[in-house]
């Protein structure tokens, strides 16, 4: 056989690739021919790692802590986690029902893959991070996209949620605080999703709380498991250091669920990466059980950003922005756009062309919301300094008001 007859799977073939990540390349490729871009792309905070992080691991590197831990992450960095949800969640959770995987994006994939068979659905409200609807397909899974409104404030209603489960669902997927839309939910608003979840028994429940940490206005985070106890067994409630200490790089997630689930997902980790770097997982543990102030500053930091850019985002002629709740994204309506034409001669049909024309002609990088699961929207990461997001404001400003 020769090479080209060569073929990916089905399941690999169906996927498409990050839109996120063919934004960031396409930033690279521009300013790699000189163009100068700000990007408003990457889910990635700017700030930088502590310093007590930083240091423990550099201490782990020389204290010769380079060798390879269990499958399921060092016993230390788990007791840690485990008090991690006690402390900030009020979950009592047994240390042996963690799991440290290479990012919070493997704990989900783990999870999926551990427990979908072919054809099973995972419902995906909608807007919805870019890879979920991925993970489902290389899984053999199919997502039910369950649509929330502008008007629910783009989170899942039980109406909705009951009307998109059948025979065949085995979980459902829930963010918050949300990417892209910064949404999150109340203990009431969880609650009422948990008593639809208790009449169908059958749905096991991811929790991405991965922006936990990233609530604004004085609100409280609330976790589902943390509501409704009597899901425990059905909830895997999945965290990571990446947002709460701008660790991206330091690739740490977790999560915690029921024995049966976590041994699974365990036993699969085992075959496909076994356990996380070494010295990311003492870095980790210095950031949970290390002094926690750099949460409150960043989430201060944040807060102000989110103002200023949904300020000014209202003040672009053909954007609107609801103001987020939580996480670091303004998901701003572009409907005013579509239909124009740009001072290059572009027609806006639909959201992905705003995007290609601002980065284009404006220098500014953004992603389509279509990407998310709903349109025309864009998502803009307000995770630069204050001065470069005032220049990206004003420079889709400048480009809005010259549409024809």
């Amino acid at each position: 056989m020769s090479l080209s007859k060569h073929t990916l799977n089905n399941f690999l073939a169906a996927a498409l690739p990050s839109a996120t990540y063919k934004v960031i390349d396409r930033v690279t490729a521009l300013r790699s021919a000189g163009a100068q871009i700000i990007s408003l792309s990457a889910g990635e905070p700017d700030l930088d790692t502590p310093e007590f992080v930083r240091e423990a691991g550099i201490a782990a590197i020389r204290s010769g802590h380079t060798r390879y831990t269990q499958v399921a992450g060092l016993r230390s960095l788990r007791e840690a986690i485990a008090a991690k949800f006690l402390r900030d969640n009020g979950l009592d959770v047994d240390w042996h029902n963690t799991l440290v995987s290479n990012g919070g994006k493997q704990i989900i994939f783990n999870a999926l893959a551990a427990t979908l068979n072919e054809g099973d659905e995972v419902i995906v409200p909608t807007p919805y991070w870019v890879s979920y609807p991925e993970i489902v397909q290389l899984c053999g899974g199919k997502t039910v996209a369950a649509q929330c409104s502008a008007e629910s404030g783009f989170k899942l209603t039980p109406k909705v949620l009951e009307a998109a489960i059948t025979s065949r669902t085995r979980w459902l997927i829930l963010n918050s605080p949300s990417n892209p839309s910064g949404a999150v939910y109340s203990p009431a608003e969880l609650k009422a999703l948990a008593n639809v979840l208790l009449v169908h028994p059958q749905v096991l429940v991811l929790s991405d709380d991965i922006y936990e940490h990233l609530v604004f206005d004085g609100q409280t985070f609330f976790t589902l498991a943390q509501v409704e106890p009597r899901l425990n067994e059905r909830v895997l409630t999945m965290n990571g250091v990446s947002k709460a200490y701008a660790m991206t790089g330091w690739r740490i997630g977790f999560g915690t669920g029921p024995k049966w689930l976590i041994e699974g997902m365990e036993k699969l980790q085992g075959q496909q990466t076994s356990g996380a770097c070494t010295i990311s997982q003492y870095a980790a543990l210095a950031a949970l059980t290390g002094p926690q102030d750099f949460i409150v500053q960043s989430r201060a930091v944040f807060q102000r950003r989110r103002d200023m850019v949904v300020s000014a985002i209202n003040r672009i002629p053909g954007l609107h922005c609801k103001v987020p709740q939580g996480a670091f994204y303004a998901f701003a309506s572009c409907e005013g756009l579509i239909g124009k034409t740009t001072p290059a001669g572009t027609v806006l049909y639909n959201d992905e062309d705003v995007v290609n024309a601002l980065l284009d002609e404006a220098g500014v990088a953004t992603v389509h919301g279509s990407a998310f699961g709903m349109g025309p929207y864009i998502r803009i990461a307000y995770t630069l300094d204050d001065d470069s997001l005032a220049q990206a404001c004003q420079a889709m400003h400048i480009f809005c008001h010259s549409l024809s």
